[in-house]
């Protein structure tokens, strides 16, 4: 849809561990929210799981009470060789980043990215950058993602955002995803309010645009499930557009 030193103890655990639990980031995201906000299930009828050519996309979503919208979707395809996890937090009572949250293994490599998107209606101020790059600084010897081509999203993308990849990092890439989580939840906690039709404009201009323009998890979905279903899953149970 739509970077970043271990310590010396934790980079000699980046060898090849099949032994390794990672923490997904359901897991992760309930918990880190639960602490702090009630957290109401939303109903998603059949498009809570979807099947279709070997593909299997399970969704669940989550009003975050005074705060805005909450989506875990979890995809597994190729008999389990290829998996994905993503969790969104979308802001629409506070004044406070879209954060977008990747997980995926593929055929033994895996990819972790924690992004934040500029959706909010006065700028994040500079000194709520430093947490985020200290995360990053943290896990700066995992290696980053090779550079993609250029998205129409990038202009409003933070540049503290990270993109990494790897075999055996299992343990590095979850402890980055928690680490990465609780920078945004310390921020969210202290966030200031706003207006709500303004800010879930916003939103909604995110989440539509990244629909029209595609994308290589939009156009799976579409391709899978057709136009109104993918459009359903990817503005109304994923980020939260009524």
């Amino acid at each position: 849809m739509p970077s970043c030193s271990l310590g010396r103890r934790r980079t000699q655990k980046h060898t090849e561990d099949h032994m390794t639990q990672r923490i997904t980031l359901r897991e992760s995201v309930l918990a880190a929210l639960g602490n702090n906000y009630a957290l109401i299930q939303e109903d998603l009828g059949a498009e809570a799981r979807l099947s279709k050519k070997g593909m299997t996309f399970e969704t669940e979503s989550w009003e975050i009470q005074g705060v805005g919208h909450l989506c875990v979707m979890r995809m597994n395809a190729f008999f389990g060789l290829m998996r994905m996890e993503t969790a969104v937090i979308a802001p629409t009572n506070v004044d406070m980043p879209l954060f977008n949250l990747d997980w995926v293994k593929a055929f033994g490599n895996e990819t972790q990215i924690a992004e934040l998107y500029d959706t909010q209606l006065q700028p994040l101020p500079s000194e709520s950058h430093k947490a985020f790059e200290s995360v990053c600084e943290q896990y700066a010897d995992v290696p980053d993602v090779p550079p993609a081509e250029a998205r129409w999203y990038d202009n409003i993308l933070y540049p503290c955002s990270f993109h990494k990849k790897g075999k055996g990092v299992t343990e590095a890439l979850s402890s980055a995803a928690q680490d990465y989580l609780a920078a945004y939840i310390e921020l969210l906690t202290n966030a200031p309010a706003c207006d709500s039709h303004e800010k879930a404009a916003k939103v909604r201009a995110f989440a539509e645009r990244l629909f029209a323009e595609g994308g290589p998890a939009v156009d799976q979905v579409t391709k899978l499930f057709g136009e109104q279903t993918a459009k359903r899953l990817i503005l109304q149970h994923m980020y939260g557009v009524r």
